[in-house]
């Protein structure tokens, strides 16, 4: 009987990560058409999202933890793109179309100041990609986020919008930092077994918990998307716009440093995805409504670009089977390891 449902379950997060790129858009429609319904759920999300941290962070452990920490290039290369050049983007692509809008603008500085995502290690594996450094960053991203994320806004914005960065440091340490903190620790006193047993049947739960979360915060900004504007539509390009560019910036950058296939999955990755959910939860419940705009208007974009940068990398794949396939044929058993 419960392997039955044990199968299910993982045939079921295989369906869910086919449809993932369409996921988050639903959501956030369902969010809109049901604000009367979805509203007064909004105290749920943080346990929501730290639920799902926690099981998204039980393939973590500390050896693979220290093996990226002992050669951290990489890594550190990684966390620039994402907390310096990702919001000097954001924010000047912001100043640029919206001049004299604090709130939007400290939208767009929240939406690229918030840690990379966890449901990054589906699409790095899906290709092939580096999974050890795709979770070492994630960890370390996560547990400096209650730091780099009020840091961020504040250096950024200053003191044109008013903010509880302890509050908000409170909220990150409890809905990502220890829900991650346990899941690794869980991981790493049972060897592993956890992950084995429980990760796969669980997973499914990660993507319809993602799906409530962003329904959820869709609600909060309905009455925005209920009456579009020119400034809404404007959000929606600006924001497609830059959320590509970190997934360009990602490819570029493996490229001009000659990563292996499986570093460059990961940095090409790692550049793009953010914890959108987790930013959604920040600005509703830390700023105005118009703040959320941002970083839920990303939520539109960012699955259906992290597909388009995987048949990117498919293609990239194809074409370097066809010039050299006896070195693809040689790489081949590492990309499958890590798949």
């Amino acid at each position: 009987m419960l392997g039955a449902i044990r199968r299910r379950l993982i045939s079921s997060n295989r369906v869910l990560e086919r449809v993932m790129p369409l996921l988050t858009p639903a959501a956030i429609v369902v969010g809109v058409l049901n604000e009367a319904l979805l509203l007064p759920l909004t105290w749920l999300v943080p346990w929501i999202f730290a639920g799902m941290t926690l099981i998204g962070s039980l393939k973590s452990n500390f050896r693979d933890l220290l093996a990226v920490l002992v050669k951290p290039q990489k890594l550190i290369i990684l966390l620039v793109i994402l907390h310096v050049v990702m919001p000097l983007i954001g924010w000047l692509a912001a100043m640029l179309f919206f001049p004299g809008d604090p709130y939007t603008v400290t939208g767009y500085v929240l939406l690229f100041a918030i840690p990379t995502g966890v449901v990054s290690v589906v699409w790095v594996s899906m290709h092939g990609g580096n999974i050890a450094l795709t979770l070492a960053l994630i960890l370390i991203d996560t547990l400096l986020s209650p730091l780099i994320v009020p840091a961020t806004l504040y250096v950024l914005m200053g003191a044109s919008v008013q903010m509880d960065a302890g509050e908000m440091m409170r909220g990150l340490l409890w809905m990502v930092v220890l829900p991650s903190v346990a899941g690794m620790l869980l991981n790493q006193f049972s060897k592993g077994k956890i992950s084995t047993a429980c990760g796969p049947p669980l997973a499914p739960f990660v993507k319809v918990g993602l799906f409530i979360v962003v329904s959820i915060n869709g609600a909060s900004i309905a009455r925005y998307l209920k009456h579009p504007d020119g400034k809404l539509f404007l959000i929606i390009a600006v924001t497609f716009v830059t959320v590509a560019l970190g997934y360009v910036i990602g490819a570029f950058v493996s490229r001009r440093l000659h990563y292996d296939h499986e570093s460059s999955v990961a940095v090409q990755f790692n550049s793009g995805m953010r914890n959108l959910s987790a930013g959604a939860v920040l600005a509703v419940r830390y700023f105005p409504p118009s703040v959320a705009l941002p970083v839920i208007s990303g939520m539109l974009f960012q699955q259906i670009l992290a597909a388009c940068s995987g048949m990117f990398i498919r293609s990239r794949v194809r074409r370097r089977q066809l010039a050299d396939p006896l070195a693809d044929r040689l790489a081949a058993p590492a990309s499958s390891h890590n798949s």
